[in-house]
C-alpha cells in the first residue's frame, strides 16, 4: 500500500479549506483517510497551515511520500529540508 501524506478538501463551494491527512495513495481524494495531521486554509491573509510535526515525521519515517502541494508547504514551515527545483526545459 503506497501511503501518501495529502490534502482532503474540506468547506463550502468557493470557499475551500484542506485537512492534511494520511491515505493510501490510490484511493478517492475526500474519502477516508488513516489519520488528520493538520489543517491548511487559503483564504486567509496570511496563510494559515497548522500541522502536528511529530505525527508528520513519524509518518514520513515510515515511507509516506507527501504529494507536490504538501512538501511544498512542509519545506516552507521548516518541517523538511528545502529541494532546489530545475528549471523545465520547456520554460526557455
Amino acid at each position: 500500500m503506497a501511503v501518501r501524506i495529502r490534502l482532503s478538501r474540506i468547506g463550502a463551494t468557493k470557499q475551500p479549506s484542506y485537512r492534511v491527512v494520511v491515505m493510501d495513495g490510490r484511493s478517492a481524494r475526500d474519502s477516508r483517510a488513516i489519520e488528520t495531521l493538520g489543517h491548511y486554509n487559503p483564504r486567509t491573509e496570511p496563510v494559515e497551515f497548522v500541522v502536528d510535526t511529530e505525527k508528520v515525521k513519524k509518518w514520513l519515517a515510515q515511507g509516506a511520500s507527501p504529494s507536490d502541494t504538501v512538501s511544498r508547504l512542509l519545506q516552507n514551515a521548516g518541517i523538511i529540508p528545502k529541494v532546489e527545483r530545475k528549471a523545465s526545459p520547456a520554460a526557455k
